[in-house]
């Protein structure tokens, strides 16, 4: 039996023993090893990431570099810009990036700001919308900000959830099973990752911050995933009220403190949420 991330992910639809093909389950697993961390792999670090022997990784690391959807230099494989042909068809056929895309682009032509759209991967949100610009500091308290495109938001991004105000909202629409379940498993990995002196780490101290979005219905992280960054985020709820993604909004203090956020961008952000639920 596969043991690797492609077979493990929560919510995966169920299927008979009989009718799962393992080689292809052991493919997708080996090309999914590849991520920021691990850019390159040679067969060993393939099969340790992967959940297979060293033999089956390879095997399928040569496959794939056959095929296209990776390279090679004889020891080491990364990725081919081949790979981009599943997310372009995603972006381009699926209903939710087709319908959100529209709301996000006025949102940005309305307030100057950055807007993007998450979906919940396991432990990540992936983006599948984004529109917009964020104001970065130049370091220099005197000078303006400078406009420049979002750093980490592009299409197709994948953020830590725990630690990102979209992935909060969409750990805060599972069950409260469903989510203790998912935070117990962190734990006992220590993967809540700490990306800044910000970041919230302990088990406990989340489960309090994501109760709390799940009263507030919206969630605000202050540079927990970025320095200088602060989000916002809301639920978008299709019309049987089940959350399908979140929208967020990023600024930098140098542009806008918490409260004014909290004043001015949230309203916006509830009223996009309330129109984009008719087409959810």
């Amino acid at each position: 039996m596969v043991t690797s991330r492609s077979t493990a992910k929560p919510g995966a639809f169920p299927i008979a023993k009989p009718d799962l093909i393992e080689g292809m389950a052991k493919g997708m697993a080996v090309l999914e090893s590849f991520d920021t961390q691990r850019q390159r792999l040679n067969a060993t670090l393939a099969a340790e990431r992967a959940g297979i022997t060293r033999a089956a990784a390879r095997r399928h690391l040569l496959t794939l570099t056959h095929l296209g959807y990776l390279e090679t230099d004889g020891s080491y494989f990364w990725l081919a810009p081949k790979v981009l042909r599943f997310s372009g068809s995603y972006l381009a056929t699926a209903r939710l990036p087709r319908a959100i895309q529209p709301a996000l682009n006025r949102l940005a032509a309305q307030v100057q700001e950055s807007f993007s759209v998450a979906v919940l991967d396991g432990d990540e949100v992936v983006i599948i919308g984004r529109s917009g610009f964020e104001w970065k500091s130049s370091g220099d308290p005197k000078a303006a900000p400078a406009r420049v495109l979002a750093y980490g938001l592009h299409l197709g991004a994948r953020l830590p959830a725990h630690a990102t105000s979209t992935g909060r909202v969409l750990l805060a629409a599972k069950t409260k099973s469903e989510f203790s379940a998912w935070l117990k498993a962190k734990a006992e990995h220590g993967s809540l990752a700490r990306l800044t002196l910000h970041t919230t780490t302990d088990p406990r101290k989340l489960k309090a911050l994501v109760e709390q979005v799940r009263l507030d219905d919206y969630c605000l992280a202050s540079e927990e995933h970025e320095l200088g960054v602060h989000a916002l985020a809301v639920p978008l709820r299709d019309m049987q009220g089940r959350t399908v993604a979140a929208l967020n909004v990023v600024s930098s203090p140098q542009r806008l403190r918490v409260e004014v956020m909290r004043k001015e961008l949230l309203p916006l952000l509830l009223d996009a949420a309330r129109e984009l639920r008719l087409l959810l």
